[in-house]
């Protein structure tokens, strides 16, 4: 398979994670959508490294998956305190910021 469907699907899957991030408004879809653009980022690493034969792409896409975990682990928490705060997780209602 060529790799330039692999830039088109990551490019597909990249795309379909910004527009989820820009319309969504529920905090934990925006969450997802911004794992799906981390993914289709890695899915590029992986082709690239894999053309230029190369293992500097697999290393990039290890480290990005230990912060992908790490942010997954404290976004998470942080949406569990403001549900908890709040009673919702939709991104409208937060104003944690105001003072």
């Amino acid at each position: 398979m060529p790799q330039t469907l692999y830039y088109l699907l990551s490019a597909v899957l990249f795309t379909v994670g910004a527009v989820g991030v820009i319309t969504r408004r529920n905090a934990i879809v925006i969450f997802m959508c911004i794992e799906l653009m981390l993914n289709a980022v890695n899915l590029s690493f992986i082709t690239s490294g894999n053309f230029l034969n190369s293992l500097d792409g697999t290393i990039f896409v290890i480290f990005i998956m230990a912060v992908a975990a790490a942010e997954a682990a404290v976004g998470l928490a942080i949406f569990v305190l403001i549900f908890r705060l709040k009673g919702t997780v939709h991104v409208d209602d937060f104003n944690l910021l105001k003072g």
